[in-house]
């Protein structure tokens, strides 16, 4: 499997950072490729590497990144909270795309980079873009924190409390609340025994140690948004996406079906497929079944 990695320039108000790619397959082989977009915000790809799988059942080229703030990206640390724009991440796609010379190609977002993704799709209506895989995308922030929340209510009174305790005095970084998240994430993130494989703690560790994107556009948890993203929907747009899309969600999934319906709803060409067996990551969980959904997809 030929593989390549590299770095293009992006240039935002005069000052220029890197974003961090990786390739694999041939972009010259006369298939679009498939454009691999991570969550977070903040995150990293590696978690997300299973999906090169596609590679060896479509033949398709798959370009991952890091979008710019963490990862092998450049880490911006010194701007104010409006710099992190849900636009600076679109206009990072267009400049990536364009740098690599990529004129037609596929999608596939999960949980932050889904929402990237339709929002990407809606606002530059991309002409050579052929289709559109949703993997845990909320159409509405309002919507994931209700699912969420929702979620977290079902834990024992005892948990709950704790935690809300911790939010309304302003100490999520204490360890009870750390071990927390982590409790949750545990049945509505990704339900893999430990040690969780290498892939998926990169990507933790990265955001661990630099949480600089996912606090400011975020929040302290998946449950707790306090950051610009909070108020963000793209429900009464959604009419205007011209391309199929593929939504999947989990059934255990912290992004729960009353997230996901209005995709359903309000996309012209949908389809919805829900894993049995998985929380937030089925490229995990059920990584077989999830290649064999996406693929039928082609």
């Amino acid at each position: 499997m030929a593989q390549s990695t590299g770095s293009v320039d992006f240039t935002v108000n005069n000052e220029t950072y890197q974003t961090w790619y990786k390739i694999i397959g041939d972009l010259n082989f006369g298939i679009p490729p498939l454009i691999i977009l991570h969550g977070g915000p903040g995150m990293t790809h590696d978690y997300l590497l299973p999906n090169a799988d596609l590679h060896t059942s479509l033949g398709v080229p798959i370009i991952f990144y890091d979008q710019v703030g963490n990862g092998k990206s450049t880490h911006i640390l010194d701007k104010p909270k409006e710099f992190w724009t849900v636009k600076l991440f679109m206009d990072e796609l267009d400049n990536l795309l364009g740098k690599l010379g990529v004129q037609e190609f596929d999608l596939l977002g999960h949980s932050w980079g889904g929402v990237l993704a339709i929002n990407f799709t809606i606002e530059r209506q991309p002409k050579g873009l052929k289709k559109i895989v949703l993997v845990g995308t909320p159409a509405s922030m309002e919507l994931w924190v209700k699912s969420a929340r929702g979620l977290l209510e079902k834990f024992p009174k005892d948990f709950v409390d704790m935690m809300k305790r911790h939010e309304e005095e302003g100490t999520t970084g204490d360890k009870e609340y750390q071990d927390g998240m982590w409790e949750f994430y545990g049945k509505h993130v990704i339900t893999l025994p430990q040690p969780l494989p290498k892939e998926i703690n990169v990507s933790v560790e990265a955001l661990e140690k630099n949480g600089t994107v996912y606090e400011t556009m975020w929040g302290p948890s998946e449950f707790f948004a306090t950051g610009i993203l909070k108020q963000w929907s793209i429900i009464n747009k959604l009419e205007k996406t011209k391309y199929p899309v593929l939504i999947t969600n989990g059934v255990h999934d912290e992004c729960q079906d009353l997230c996901v319906l209005p995709l359903f709803e309000r996309i012209p060409r949908v389809k919805w497929y829900q894993f049995a067996n998985s929380t937030h990551m089925p490229f995990w969980e059920e990584r077989e079944r999830y290649m064999k959904i996406v693929a039928g997809f082609w």
